[in-house]
């Protein structure tokens, strides 16, 4: 199979989506398919054979004056919709979702006549230009991750001022990706839970959108013997994403005795954040580890061996990387039992335990018992990893997208003989 790979952001260092595509073209390919990834900045590390095809981007949104100025070829500047990603990012709107596919649709027909796909798979852009693409003939598959409704909702609730509402409001393309989502050929998930919230904000029934989990690459993350312990607790991931649910965290510290102590990994931490609010709200700075270096992969799977206890205190995620990236290295997890965190964790307790949402007497509670018990928390890793090996595979997930792209053609040639 022919397959173009879309992502609008490609390095796996940007977020869950740049992880996604690397390990799905990467099983596509050792698979004897013949994918080409086709992304905007920054750009993805793939593996030799695939090719990467880049869609530009200048890169102004969240750029001030002067530095959006300050660049090698200033005139590109000029481009139309350079200028119109610049004007619409000072008012706060996020642009490179939408641009992303024009300028992709503009090289559409050159890169088709050359290549001859069979299938576009979307890693949630849903930009216009797919529907331009769906109209020359080629099937387009979209992955939804999860709604960006909820991002936008989990910050209203931090902040539910006006002003604060009409910038999350501007700041995601939710106009444009609930016309373009019910219009693709095919929309696929990553988990129970994410199927169910999209039936909810897009109107497409959860008959309709399959169910493929993501994989977790368990020879690179797993236990490193004789790395010292700095922490009792690990949190990962962007502490400035509300539905992250640090705040429960930190708060759920306060309950917990004065010895035990947060390690907090995001090289993103901003000095006025709400990390450093929360932590002085709760006078916890003694108590709290922060890593706010940017680190390189091999750096990161370290982290997770320097603590004795993931802890996701999210409140909603399609899938849950933090989750099973630290039970892949060996790690108990407690979280919180929202989105998808209990398809990752299991509800059995073996591997971890989920706690109700916004509950840090709960989470302490969880925590405290997990710790007064090396024996079973040692146990409980174990039991984490064996699940993830079992059940979260990337040459799974990469098969049962193959599955639905197959069905999906199926139905498109069915399409075709009918008219």
């Amino acid at each position: 199979m022919r397959i173009a790979l879309l992502t609008y952001r490609g390095n796996m260092f940007c977020g869950g989506q740049g992880i996604y595509a690397a390990y799905l073209a990467r099983e596509w390919h050792d698979a004897g398919h013949e994918v080409h990834v086709i992304a905007g900045p920054p750009l993805p590390e793939l593996d030799l054979g695939i090719p990467l095809h880049v869609i530009p981007n200048a890169n102004v949104f969240g750029a001030k004056h002067p530095d959006w100025a300050r660049r090698d070829h200033p005139f590109e500047l000029f481009d139309p919709l350079t200028l119109w990603e610049l004007g619409v990012s000072q008012i706060g709107v996020f642009p490179e979702m939408q641009t992303f596919g024009l300028r992709l649709l503009a090289r559409w027909k050159r890169l088709q006549e050359k290549h001859r796909f069979d299938i576009v798979f979307d890693n949630q852009s849903l930009s216009w230009g797919l529907l331009g693409i769906k109209a020359s003939g080629v099937p387009v598959v979209s992955v939804i991750h999860h709604p960006l409704h909820i991002d936008r909702e989990a910050d209203y609730a931090i902040d539910p001022s006006l002003r604060k509402k009409i910038r999350r409001t501007l700041y995601f393309p939710l106009f444009m990706q609930q016309i373009v989502a019910p219009r693709l050929d095919k929309i696929v998930t990553v988990s129970e839970a994410s199927r169910t919230e999209i039936e909810r904000y897009f109107g497409i029934p959860e008959k309709d959108v399959s169910v493929v989990y993501n994989g977790t690459d368990t020879e690179l993350f797993k236990p490193l013997p004789g790395v010292a312990k700095e922490a009792d607790l690990l949190f990962i991931g962007r502490t400035e994403d509300r539905k992250k649910g640090l705040g429960t965290l930190l708060e759920s510290l306060t309950y917990l005795p004065e010895s035990v102590k947060l390690k907090i990994v995001d090289g993103r931490i901003p000095d006025d954040g709400l990390a450093m609010r929360l932590i002085e709200k709760y006078r916890i700075g003694h108590r709290v580890i922060l890593q706010r270096r940017m680190l390189e992969l091999p750096e990161l799977i370290e982290q997770y061996s320097t603590a004795r206890i993931a802890v996701v205190p999210s409140l909603f995620e399609g899938f849950g990387f933090p989750a099973s990236e630290a039970m892949a290295c060996g790690l108990p997890v407690v979280a919180n039992a929202a989105g998808a965190l209990p398809e990752v964790v299991g509800t059995d307790g073996h591997a971890g335990r989920l706690v109700p949402p916004r509950d840090p007497r709960a989470m302490a509670g969880a925590i405290a018992d997990i710790l007064a018990e090396p024996e079973r928390a040692e146990a409980m890793g174990r039991a984490a990893r064996q699940r993830i090996e079992a059940v979260f595979p990337w040459r799974d997930a990469a098969a049962g997208m193959i599955s639905v792209f197959e069905e999906t053609l199926r139905a498109a040639h069915r399409r075709s003989r009918a008219t």
